[in-house]
C-alpha cells in the first residue's frame, strides 16, 4: 500500500511540475515570438480561428512546451521513486499524451504538427526523463 501511495504522490508531483514547465515555456515563447497582431491565443475560440493561418514556426513553441513539460514531469516522478521503477515516468507521459490527444481533437492544428506532437513530445520525452533521472551522479 505504501508503494502505491508513493507512486501516486510521485506522479502527481510530476504532473504538477510538468504543467508548470509547460506553462512557463509557453509564456516565454509568447514573449519571444508574439502571435501576429489581432490573433487571440488566450481562448479556445481564438486558437481555433488562428491555428490554420499561423506560420510553421509558431508551432515550435507549443511543441517545446509539451516536450519540456513531459520531460520535466517524468524526470521528477522518476527521481522520487526507487531505482528501476519506470511506472511514474510512464504514467506522467500517458497523462500528458492524453491531454495532447484531447487538444489535437479540439484544435485545427496542421496534421504534421499533431503527428510530431503526439509521436515525439510525450512518450519519448517520458522515456528520456526516466533515463536522465536514473543516471549516476558523478562522485564529488
Amino acid at each position: 500500500m505504501r508503494a502505491v501511495l508513493r507512486l501516486i504522490a510521485a506522479c502527481l508531483a510530476g504532473v504538477v511540475a510538468g504543467s508548470l514547465v509547460n506553462g512557463g515555456i509557453l509564456k516565454l515563447v509568447a514573449w519571444l515570438l508574439p502571435a501576429p497582431t489581432g490573433v487571440d491565443m488566450h481562448s479556445m475560440a481564438g486558437l481555433q480561428a488562428a491555428l490554420p493561418a499561423l506560420p510553421a514556426g509558431q508551432f515550435l513553441g507549443p511543441w517545446l512546451a509539451h516536450a519540456g513539460g513531459t520531460l520535466a514531469g517524468a524526470w521528477l516522478a522518476s527521481r522520487l521513486l526507487p531505482p528501476r521503477q519506470w511506472a511514474g515516468a510512464l504514467v506522467v507521459g500517458l497523462l500528458f499524451l492524453a491531454g495532447g490527444t484531447m487538444m489535437a481533437w479540439q484544435l485545427p492544428a496542421p496534421r504534421w504538427f499533431e503527428l510530431a506532437d503526439l509521436l515525439l513530445a510525450y512518450l519519448p520525452m517520458a522515456a528520456l526523463g526516466y533515463w536522465l533521472a536514473r543516471q549516476r551522479r558523478a562522485p564529488g
